[in-house]
C-alpha cells in the first residue's frame, strides 16, 4: 500500500476512495455525486487526479490481496488505522466524515462496509460529540 505524507489531498482522497470501494461497489451515483459536490476541489486536486488515486487505490488493494468486494470493508484494521492516521488535522478530519457520511447514504442506505469505514473515522479521530452536530456547525 502507497503512503502519502499526513494531511495531503492524496492522503484525504484515499478516505474518500475508501469509503466509495467499502460496499463492495463503485457506484455511477458515487462518483457522480463525487463530480456533482467538485470532490476533488474541496480536497485540493484535479477531477482527474482524483479519478486516478481512486484506481490506484483499487490496485494497491487487490495487490495487497485485501479487496474481496463483499460486503464488507475491503481493508483489515492495520490497514485501516494506518489509513486514518495519515489524516492528522481535525479540520480535515471534520470535513472528511461529513464527505463519507453524505457519500456513503448516496444510493440511499449505508451498508456494513461503509458502516465499518466511518465508525473507524469517528473512533480514529475522536469525533464522537461531532456526529451529532450539524453539518453547519464549525
Amino acid at each position: 500500500m502507497r503512503s502519502y505524507p499526513a494531511n495531503s489531498p492524496q492522503a484525504a482522497a484515499r478516505i474518500v476512495a475508501l469509503t466509495v470501494v467499502a460496499d463492495g461497489d463503485i457506484g455511477d451515483a458515487e462518483i457522480a455525486w463525487l463530480d456533482r459536490l467538485v470532490v476533488h476541489e474541496q480536497l485540493g486536486l484535479a477531477r482527474h487526479e482524483l479519478h486516478a488515486l481512486l484506481d490506484t487505490f483499487c490496485e494497491d488493494l487487490l495487490s495487497s490481496g485485501q479487496l474481496q468486494w463483499a460486503d464488507a470493508c475491503p481493508v483489515d484494521e492495520r490497514t485501516l488505522a494506518d489509513l486514518m492516521g495519515e489524516i492528522q488535522d481535525p479540520a480535515l478530519r471534520l470535513q472528511l466524515l461529513r464527505l463519507c457520511v453524505q457519500l456513503a447514504g448516496v444510493d440511499a442506505q449505508v451498508d456494513d462496509g461503509e458502516s465499518i469505514v466511518l465508525a473507524a473515522a469517528v473512533e480514529h479521530w475522536g469525533l464522537h460529540r461531532e456526529m451529532f452536530w450539524p453539518s453547519t456547525r464549525n
